[in-house]
């Protein structure tokens, strides 16, 4: 029986009388593509930090490729590499002089083919020769993704990587990142698109507050709120009182007048649902239907566990 590649048990973190993590709980398989979702707050930077090393769990036990974070550090930091958040580099080197120095603190040499290769799939090559003060801000997080894979670690932790970043950039990324999957690479990712994480991960986890809301395969997470949304534009009368409970509420205005979005929790319930509206005088201008997505899901979880 393999090891998890990420086995989180339990653990609390604590900043004085503010708890960041409320007995988190969590196993990632070696070879997943793993999401941790949550809003702004939720703890999932911090259970990186204790994961990477960077600061120290309170309470619970992590390990990383069956190393103790703590105990047995050197291992556990080796099987792993992480993209911050944060725009961190050193602006006295090139870029392929930060790759190398990446690869001398894990003790490696002759690195040279890997670095290539790196930069290649990361479009850095023409950037190679460059100081890392001199890139835009989308270059140098594709360093910071360039420096994280350089040691060649089983797991990869990707914290928002794809934030502020072009959409060539983007794509590059995941493409790469599909394929360090498909070679067995464990990955990890965060993020605040939605849509990609829909698409990428297998398995997600949800936090809120620091604690899990939910943990389940992508697919078992869209069905738990099985349906679609129905967009529409009414002229002729308003939304009729009956239908208001299936009423979406959108983060902004609509861009026109008489623009609904509803629920509908099955197809079957369609027919039923134009009639009422043309039994109340309403005329349908324009339609839309939209299956179920992960943002709409993750809206909802959110609101649960308040």
């Amino acid at each position: 029986m393999t090891v998890p590649a990420i086995d989180v048990r339990s653990v609390v973190k604590r900043y004085g009388a503010f708890e960041a993590l409320r007995g988190v709980s969590l196993s990632v398989e070696q070879g997943e593509f793993f999401g941790l979702l949550g809003p702004n707050g939720a703890g999932k930077t911090s259970l990186i930090s204790i994961v990477a090393g960077l600061s120290r769990a309170t309470a619970g036990h992590v390990e990383v490729m069956g190393h103790d974070v703590v105990a047995d550090f050197r291992a556990a930091r080796r099987a792993l590499g992480v993209v911050p958040q944060e725009l961190v580099f050193d602006p006295f080197f090139t870029v392929r002089e930060t790759l190398e120095l990446s690869s001398g603190y894990y003790g490696i040499r002759h690195n040279d083919d890997w670095i290539d290769e790196i930069l290649a799939n990361l479009d850095l090559r023409s950037k190679a020769e460059e100081n890392m003060r001199a890139l835009s801000g989308g270059m140098k997080r594709r360093v910071l993704v360039a420096q994280a894979l350089v040691h060649r670690p089983p797991v990869i932790v990707l914290d928002e990587p794809t934030a502020g970043v072009d959409v060539e950039l983007r794509q590059a990324l995941w493409n790469f990142v599909r394929r360090l999957n498909r070679d067995g690479h464990t990955i990890v990712l965060t993020t605040h698109y939605l849509e990609e994480a829909q698409e990428l991960c297998g398995r997600i986890a949800m936090l809120k507050q620091g604690s899990i809301v939910a943990l389940d395969r992508t697919e078992a997470l869209l069905h738990r709120y099985a349906g679609a949304r129905l967009q529409l534009r009414l002229s002729g009368a308003p939304l009729p009182a009956v239908l208001a409970p299936l009423r979406i509420a959108e983060g902004s205005a609509p861009a026109h007048a008489g623009t609904e979005t509803l629920r509908i929790d099955r197809y079957a319930d369609l027919e039923g649902l134009l009639a009422t509206l043309r039994q109340a005088g309403c005329t349908i201008d324009e339609m839309e239907l939209q299956r179920t997505d992960l943002e709409e899901v993750f809206v909802q979880l959110m609101k649960e566990a308040r």
